[in-house]
């Protein structure tokens, strides 16, 4: 069991890299990470970070993150 929690952690962490390697460039360059996980504090400025895309790169790179636990459940599960 330890095993596996290991295995999901490490394969989801490198996922959520792989996916800021995938996703998170606009206009050839990346965005900050801290610009990507951070929470709008108003109005105008969550309509900026959705015409940016920025919610669209942040659930595309959490995705990846997801996939890549569950990778490593799979793995984890196999190896038994």
């Amino acid at each position: 069991m330890k095993k596996s929690i290991i295995l999901i952690l490490l394969f989801g962490i490198l996922g959520l890299v792989a996916g800021y390697f995938l996703f998170g460039k606009i206009g050839g360059e990346y965005v900050n990470i801290k610009t990507i996980f951070s929470t709008s504090s108003n109005a105008i400025e969550s309509l900026g970070r959705k015409i940016a895309g920025i919610e669209k790169i942040k659930q595309n790179i959490l995705i990846s993150g997801g996939v890549g636990g569950l990778v490593g459940l799979i793995i984890g599960l196999r190896k038994k």
